[in-house]
């Protein structure tokens, strides 16, 4: 553990760098050096793509900043021309949101801390938090049928809301159609892995589980006609709503 009231070179010196390409490494420690000067962290991680070793051209620097002041805040700057978001939040904050992604299955923060590497450290909370976050990872607690019936609802709402408008406005047909297939590959993707991926691993996940399905998914996002469009997102709704549009359900008593 280092000192946390330590001047920011010797905090630096203190840190411990992932290996990473010269590009990377100059922006990381610039990004580290950024946050000891202007916030008061027990804990620093790196994470992101650029870290895992898996960055693509316009992938971005992230830092997950650990402090005990009450607030938190999110900074977006470029550090040797490499972008990078700063997410700065409080120990009980970052637990909070443990909780909430874990019951919408987007556990993006867990996820951070997770594969993350950490820098640097004052004290024994970062790598708390950073175990539970894997352990958030590894639950598996179901999903409510209620949670199902509402997204196959939704889905099926926009699907059928896209085929009354195919033929009079089909420039909003191909965006509720749009937004039906995501829908859709939101929900299969939650029944299959237990949590929803982020936006651009959502059809490679999808595909990973079920080959045909991506497939279809694919051929619904490549350029084609309207019409090749919707056939694909038939199928798709065939396979994971039974059903194209409208469908009987009951809620059931709710409070308000």
């Amino acid at each position: 553990m280092t000192d946390q009231s330590a001047p920011t070179a010797e905090r630096l010196a203190a840190c411990h760098w992932p290996e990473l390409p010269k590009r990377y490494d100059t922006a990381l420690r610039e990004a580290v050096a950024f946050v000891f000067d202007r916030f008061d962290p027990v804990g620093v991680v790196a994470t992101g793509t650029i870290v895992r070793g898996t960055p693509h051209p316009a992938s971005d620097l992230d830092l997950c900043v650990i402090h005990l002041a009450p607030f938190r805040q999110r900074v977006q700057r470029y550090f040797s021309a490499v972008p990078a978001e700063i997410f700065v939040n409080p120990p009980d904050t970052i637990r909070t949101y443990f909780q909430q992604e874990h019951e919408s299955a987007r556990s993006i923060f867990a996820h951070m801390l997770a594969t993350g590497t950490i820098v640097w450290a004052s004290d024994s909370v970062t790598e708390a938090l950073c175990r539970e976050a894997k352990a958030w990872l590894a639950r598996s607690d179901g999903i409510a049928e209620t949670w199902l019936t509402r997204s196959r609802y939704a889905a099926a709402t926009q699907m059928e809301d896209a085929f009354d408008v195919i033929e009079s406005d089909p420039v909003a047909a191909r965006m509720l159609l749009s937004r039906a297939v995501t829908a859709m590959i939101e929900l299969e993707c939650r029944k299959r892995t237990g949590r929803i991926p982020r936006g651009k691993d959502l059809i490679s996940v999808l595909a990973a589980a079920d080959e045909d399905l991506g497939r279809l998914a694919a051929e619904f996002f490549s350029e084609g006609s309207l019409n090749e469009q919707s056939q694909a997102a038939g199928s798709m709704a065939d396979r994971i709503l039974m059903t194209r549009g409208f469908f009987e359900w009951d809620s059931g008593p709710e409070g308000v």
